[in-house]
């Protein structure tokens, strides 16, 4: 067995296949089409080790059709091309169709992409996508049109512990002919600690049997803490230029938006161990600041801002104290966005309605002859009047009445 022990425990068929109940349980619309084997184009969209390879091969070993891989990695224009070349040739295959899975399809460039879409289109290839990234973003918009995408989910722990026990016991493919000894805390810590990734798991567990002596009775022992040390460290599935990025931070902002301290420095937690720029993190909090907390409480733009200069001064990992120290304010502070709005609300106006001239008692007069053409007559002053403050219009006739400030009751005032 050269092979890694999770490429041997591939499913080879739907009854094999773990989790994604929402895409192949019974009488689902996934299920119902490999198993009548009439799959039209899709795409599996889904992080990584959640069974998007798997399920590409359950259908090659489920479907009459000619069925070929690619790696959009490795594959170019030509690897297309002979495809088609091979799928028109009716002595080698007579169906007149093709199962086109590519993995990683979203790193296919647009030449790529636009080599498969008239096969597509026609129906003489049958496309299968996998990609951990968006396609409503990362694939070329007509072959998303032309495809049903389906969104696979991190794998259950449950799912995750079912498929340890299944490579425990098998004993041609997995590791059924090991006399191994491992209780269902270490199965459960292993489930939990891959998020998911059944790949990861399965690696992780093989590497602890083939590594650990065995003991008096030929038995391999399997612990916990020996599973740990195969990891390594945590998988974070998070990738700067990803999904998981926009995701991740998007729930960050909005556990501070939303009041949530614990919410919002597990997110940072989250993004400074998978290697996220802490000045990105800082800039989102000075913006959080003044958008969401504003008037409400101006002190915490103050000490976002504090925070953003510290953080780069100091760097990690003391960054992270700082980055949290901040994150604290802002999450915990009264929040109101009148600032936010009356600025958006204005600009709104200005691009889409005659908001008319400045009116010419508040305009500048810098020499005695513009006075003579109405230029700053009859300002008043504010400091002439009681209190600094006086009533007067300074909006344009065409707006004179509009108000773009509204305050929450709590604002600082």
């Amino acid at each position: 067995m050269d092979k890694p022990l999770a490429f041997r425990m591939k499913p080879k068929t739907l009854e094999e296949f773990y989790g994604q109940e929402h895409v192949v349980g019974k009488d689902k619309l996934l299920y119902r089409l490999i198993k009548a084997d009439r799959l039209t184009s899709v795409i599996f969209w889904g992080p990584p080790g959640c069974g998007k390879t798997s399920l590409a091969r359950v259908i090659a070993n489920t479907t009459k059709y000619n069925f070929v891989e690619l790696n959009a990695t490795s594959a170019g224009v030509s690897d297309i091309k002979k495809i088609a070349e091979d799928n028109n040739n009716m002595f080698f295959n007579p169906s007149g169709k093709t199962i086109v899975f590519i993995d990683e399809i979203h790193r296919f460039n647009k030449l790529q992409q636009d080599a498969l879409l008239p096969m597509v289109e026609k129906g003489t290839i049958i496309l299968i996508g996998a990609t951990t990234e968006n396609p409503y973003f990362e694939v070329n918009k007509a072959l998303v049109s032309r495809s049903t995408i389906f969104k696979l989910e991190p794998l259950t722990v449950d799912a995750v512990e079912d498929i340890i026990e299944s490579a425990l016991k098998n004993k041609e493919n997995g590791l059924g002919n090991y006399k191994i000894d491992i209780d269902e805390d270490a199965i459960g810590f292993l489930a939990r600690t891959v998020e998911g990734d059944v790949r990861t798991a399965l690696n992780a567990l093989e590497l602890a049997v083939i590594s650990s002596e065995l003991e008096a009775d030929g038995s391999v022992k399997v612990t916990a803490e020996i599973l740990e040390e195969c990891l390594q460290s945590r998988k974070l599935y998070y990738d700067k230029n990803s999904e998981v990025h926009y995701d991740t931070i998007s729930a960050f902002i909005k556990s501070m938006r939303g009041s949530d301290p614990d919410a919002a420095i597990h997110y940072l937690a989250r993004m400074l161990e998978a290697g996220e720029d802490p000045m990105f993190i800082a800039r989102r909090i000075v913006i959080c600041a003044a958008e969401d907390v504003g008037l409400a409480n101006p002190n915490a733009l103050v000490v976002a801002n504090a925070a953003m200069q510290a953080v780069h001064q100091v760097g990690m990992p003391e960054a992270r104290i700082i980055l949290a120290e901040a994150v604290c304010v802002v999450a915990n502070s009264r929040k109101s966005n009148s600032a936010y709005m009356a600025i958006n609300n204005a600009i709104d106006d200005v691009h889409n309605m005659d908001v008319g001239e400045v009116p010419m008692h508040i305009r500048n007069a810098p020499i005695k002859e513009m006075e003579k053409e109405g230029y700053h007559v009859g300002y008043k002053y504010p400091h002439d009047y009681p209190d600094g403050i006086v009533e007067q219009q300074y909006l344009p006739d065409e707006i004179k009445d509009k108000k773009y400030y509204i305050p929450k009751e709590w604002e600082v005032r």
